[in-house]
């Protein structure tokens, strides 16, 4: 009897969890069509099918944040609202929930509890490049210049491999007179977003930032006798780095009398590596410096700069000598694609100096 009464709940159990099994399963299915419907744009049967996948499993998160998320992309804002505010306090909430939040806010012009919203979701995810980049063009969107910069340059110091921030940071410093961060960044956000149209953007100011660079008085009173600008201890956030730099890139100036151009600037990149990797390398590792100087060991640094800066310069230069040097050119992209450049933690330098010029937003 005993024996009977065991078997018969062992049964009752595998029922139970059958059952369970069959209904996350169905569930599931339900998810996936839901988003099929909307990676095609039918945001009507994707809502229509949420809501059936979470009648069988009413407490899923990621499905109420994808009911959420699509009552957004269809428009129904009031709805969207309804469904995402109250998982923003549930112990799943994650980085893309708040992300869905903060658009719906804005699309409500919901602006102080957006930024609200940001600076929770930025305690909770300190890392997050995303959260950044979206809290910065918030604060972009109500003029305020400098707290939008202070947030994507937070971005770049918490989460350096995140693209977003180098290109928002890139362009807001080119309405300053920093064209030394643009180069930087920009070159950067190149690198790690090789192919779109923000690159082809990007590159424009980058060009434009050398010319800016080089008819700058400062570069020339940066030009201190080389002990005394070995003497300089690394000190992050104090403008060592950007002064180390300068001094470096200000011995090139010779090279640029005929003006900035690609051949130029290859010229003067390659001078300015080799004093760097003899003077401040040590003091101020910095990953992009690194991937130029594999490019130049590699022999590749020529393809590089006219990448770089070619489309820029002269369209018409730029497609005559990828056509005379192809094969090189083809060399360069494929190292370009199996070794991208990977911005490493605990090596932000930017001393937090910004003078709007003109806001050219």
């Amino acid at each position: 009897m005993h024996m009977r009464s065991s078997l018969l709940k062992a049964v009752f159990v595998a029922g139970v969890l059958f059952s369970q099994v069959a209904v996350a399963q169905d569930a599931n299915e339900l998810y996936r069509t839901a988003t099929n419907f909307m990676r095609n744009g039918d945001y009507s049967n994707a809502v229509l099918v949420l809501n059936q996948a979470l009648q069988l499993d009413p407490d899923n998160f990621e499905y109420r944040k994808q009911l959420g998320f699509t009552f957004y992309l269809k428009g129904d804002l009031n709805k969207a609202k309804g469904v995402i505010e109250p998982l923003l306090n549930r112990k799943e909430a994650d980085i893309q929930v708040f992300q869905i939040a903060g658009n719906i806010y804005q699309g409500r012009e919901e602006w102080k509890t957006a930024q609200r919203m940001y600076e929770k979701a930025i305690r909770k995810f300190p890392n997050s490049g995303e959260l950044y980049n979206d809290n910065g063009t918030l604060a972009m969107n109500f003029k305020m210049y400098d707290g939008a910069l202070r947030s994507w340059l937070k971005g770049i110091e918490q989460d350096p491999t995140f693209p977003g921030n180098y290109y928002n940071a890139t362009k807001t410093y080119y309405y300053s007179n920093s064209p030394l961060w643009c180069i930087l960044y920009g070159e950067t956000f190149m690198n790690m977003e090789s192919f779109t149209t923000r690159t082809a953007e990007i590159r424009n100011i980058v060009l434009e930032s050398y010319k800016k660079l080089f008819n700058d008085p400062s570069l020339f009173d940066s030009m201190v006798p080389e002990e005394e600008g070995k003497k300089g201890k690394k000190s992050k956030g104090d403008g060592g780095f950007s002064q180390a730099f300068k001094q470096c890139m200000g011995k090139q100036l010779s090279v640029i009398t005929g003006g900035v151009d690609p051949d130029a600037l290859i010229m003067a990149r390659t001078r300015f590596l080799l004093d760097w990797y003899n003077s401040y390398s040590n003091t101020y590792p910095y990953a992009l410096f690194d991937f130029q100087q594999k490019m130049l060991q590699q022999g590749m640094f020529e393809s590089y700069n006219h990448w770089l800066f070619g489309p820029a310069a002269n369209q018409a230069s730029y497609k005559a000598w990828v056509t005379l040097h192809k094969q090189d050119y083809d060399d360069f992209l494929k190292y370009q694609r199996n070794h991208p450049l990977k911005p490493r933690p605990d090596e932000y330098y930017n001393d937090g100096k910004f003078t709007l010029i003109n806001a050219g937003y």
